[in-house]
């Protein structure tokens, strides 16, 4: 007996939960999660309702028999089979929402490119927001950044300046890293900040390569030599 949500990017990225207590809408927390993952300026609001889609599994008190009942907004109908996936409901097929003009008019929702564009990406991002460990289900902004259920990711940013060997060095040395060490999930993204100069400034990475650990606060950084690996796994807050 659950409920689900699932967050949708124009991109087609996914941020979803599956809350077991029912007591919970969690858009704030998957918006805030966007934010954090992609490095938006502001949480996705926008997005809801019109890329979400939910799932309420109960059992009828009269009959005791399971059902299931799942909606999804027309713009994210076409992800059915991953979102059954997701949420372990094979073969339901799920109804579209009530389109709501006044707040998914597409027009309206292309003006937020320019100003999100890593939203208009796909970056085959499927994460899981864990919210078992929490018993408050309303929070502001600067609350839902201290959430403790977000303290299992780690977000991490390395800024590079163009694709060379040395740079498939340093990605395949933190790949291996983070597969051995990390017990919990992770996102790496990669900048480029000849391409993505405004990341740059807006990180205040001034030389490169730079890897940057977003989350579980507090910001940590390395610049330059990212060969130490013990050093890298001091700022992650792990050990070998």
């Amino acid at each position: 007996m659950f409920k689900g949500i699932a967050l949708f990017t124009p991109g087609g990225d996914l941020v979803y939960c599956i809350d077991p207590d029912k007591q919970g809408r969690w858009h704030l927390h998957l918006c805030s999660t966007l934010q954090e993952i992609l490095g938006l300026s502001e949480p996705p609001h926008f997005l809801v309702p019109c890329y979400t889609a939910t799932v309420d599994r109960w059992r009828d008190p009269q009959t005791h028999q399971i059902k299931t009942f799942a909606e999804a907004n027309p713009l994210v109908m076409r992800h059915q089979a991953l979102l059954n996936c997701l949420f372990n409901i094979s073969g339901l097929v799920w109804e579209a929402a009530t389109w709501q003009e006044n707040l998914c008019d597409r027009m309206m929702l292309t003006t937020y490119r320019a100003s999100f564009p890593q939203l208009w990406e796909d970056h085959d991002l499927v994460v899981n927001l864990d919210v078992s460990n929490t018993n408050t289900f309303e929070y502001s902004q600067t609350e839902v950044s201290s959430n403790k259920s977000l303290d299992r990711a780690h977000i991490l940013r390395l800024f590079i300046a163009g694709h060379s060997a040395a740079t498939e060095r340093i990605l395949q040395i933190l790949h291996e890293l983070l597969e051995t060490h990390l017990k919990h999930p992770y996102t790496l993204k990669v900048i480029d900040v000849l391409r993505n100069p405004e990341q740059a400034e807006f990180n205040q990475v001034s030389a490169t390569p730079t890897l940057m650990k977003v989350w579980p606060h507090p910001i940590r950084r390395i610049v330059g030599n990212l060969d130490n690996t013990e050093r890298i796994l001091h700022m992650l807050g792990v050990s070998k």
